[in-house]
């Protein structure tokens, strides 16, 4: 690793390659080593390639300034593979991602919206009677498949009853492959490959009129969607986009198990739930997803050399931002190791301050045209948990470690003797 201090030419460190290090440290890998060397800007080698490391209250607002970073080519293969497949809204630039976040954006109109909230709502009621015939349940694989069924219907995807665990748990394999190495991240590859063929499969019922979803569903707007030159976008690229629907919904699981640890640990803030205040419902929403880890950093590479902080960020450098490091930055957070919901009572919504999903504005920037459903989707499901389920949480391992890439409660959450009200 180099490390690249203010005034002083770089000064090299024993070790050259930082994979390792990354490896054991998980979360707080980049955090780790600014903290160490009293820096915000870092220099080092990742799987051989040279990288520079970001982090602190002003970075994510360089980092998302397309002047200075582009994101077509930034994905490591491995990431393309699992999580966000290839030629997809992620790897855009300029005038290509401006008017394919657009189409993103048309799905998320308030009467689609309010439809996910119906059918959310109604599966909750439906699944969660079933549970109560459970001795216990892993909360993780129960919501999983729920969540899938919702995604499903919403986006206009037709799904069998008979698959509904298999494209369930290749959902869920693409998320968990993004951070792995060896076993993991070929399960996330191999399904990735899957469920592409599944969703062409659909793309072309669509366009071959054998198969009509609702007009204004992701389906069909993905399906018919014409790119900058006029053409239809291809049949691979519309599948790896409206998986990019789907897989985003079924990827909030870990969101509401880490929600319904919080319900756990600080009870006082279920019984907050539980009185019905929107406001604190949102707040609540909002600190799991600044409190509990999810995205470690993102990439993007340098579109022309610049000078940030009297350093120099050459032209064609992959460049990773700290997303969980400013999550906890006690410089932008008080407190920002304790779960405090309360703490978005005043915030000002900065779109560069926290940035789970991305920064800057979802029309003008990268940040996720989905996440208003991540929130809604979140709030829903809190909602439900606190004031429709009874539930006892038997003696379990809880602990969830940092350096596992996602992370997740190692028992996944179980509850026993569930009760419906």
């Amino acid at each position: 690793m180099v490390i690249m201090k203010k005034g002083h030419q770089p000064k090299c460190i024993k070790y050259i390659e930082s994979s390792p290090m990354l490896i054991w440290e998980g979360y707080k890998f980049i955090g780790n080593r600014g903290r160490k060397f009293g820096t915000e800007v870092l220099e080092m080698r990742l799987m051989g390639q040279k990288v520079m490391g970001i982090r602190g209250p002003q970075a994510a607002r360089i980092f998302y300034n397309d002047r200075y970073f582009k994101r077509k080519g930034a994905a490591p293969k491995r990431v393309q593979k699992t999580l966000t497949g290839e030629n997809g809204v992620q790897g855009l630039d300029e005038a290509e991602h401006r008017q394919r976040k657009m189409m993103f954006l048309s799905i998320m109109n308030q009467d689609n919206l309010a439809q996910l909230n119906k059918i959310l709502l109604k599966q909750w009621k439906i699944q969660s009677r079933k549970w109560e015939q459970e001795d216990s349940i892993v909360l993780f694989d129960y919501v999983q498949e729920m969540l899938c069924r919702v995604a499903c219907q919403w986006a206009g995807v037709p799904l069998k009853k008979s698959e509904i665990k298999l494209r369930a748990d290749d959902l869920g394999k693409m998320v968990d492959g993004f951070g792995a190495v060896g076993l993991r991240q070929w399960q996330g590859r191999i399904a990735r490959k899957r469920t592409e063929t599944w969703i062409s499969n659909i793309i072309d019922q669509i366009r071959s009129n054998n198969y009509k979803p609702r007009d204004g569903s992701a389906a069909y707007i993905i399906a018919w969607h014409y790119n900058l030159t006029g053409e239809l976008l291809s049949k691979q690229v519309a599948a790896v986009e409206l998986i990019n629907i789907i897989r985003p919904i079924v990827a909030i699981t870990t969101y509401i198990v880490f929600g319904a640890l919080a319900m756990h640990k600080y009870p006082e803030c279920r019984r907050k739930l539980q009185l019905g205040d929107e406001r604190y419902a949102r707040m609540f929403v909002q600190e799991v997803r600044r409190y509990y880890p999810f995205t470690p950093f993102v990439g993007a590479l340098v579109k022309q050399s610049f000078l940030w902080k009297q350093h120099l960020f050459k032209k064609g450098t992959l460049v990773l931002l700290d997303i969980y490091g400013i999550n906890h930055d006690p410089r932008i957070w008080d407190w920002p190791n304790e779960f405090y919901p309360e703490r978005f009572f005043a915030w000002k919504e900065n779109p560069f301050d926290f940035i789970p999903q991305g920064g800057g504005h979802a029309s003008s920037g990268h940040r996720c045209a989905g996440e208003m459903v991540t929130i809604e989707v979140m709030e829903a499901s809190y909602r439900y948990l606190a004031r429709n389920m009874q539930y006892k949480v038997p003696r379990q391992n809880l602990h969830y470690s940092l350096r596992r890439i996602p992370t997740l409660p190692k028992s996944r959450f179980i509850i026993k003797k569930i009760r419906i009200k």
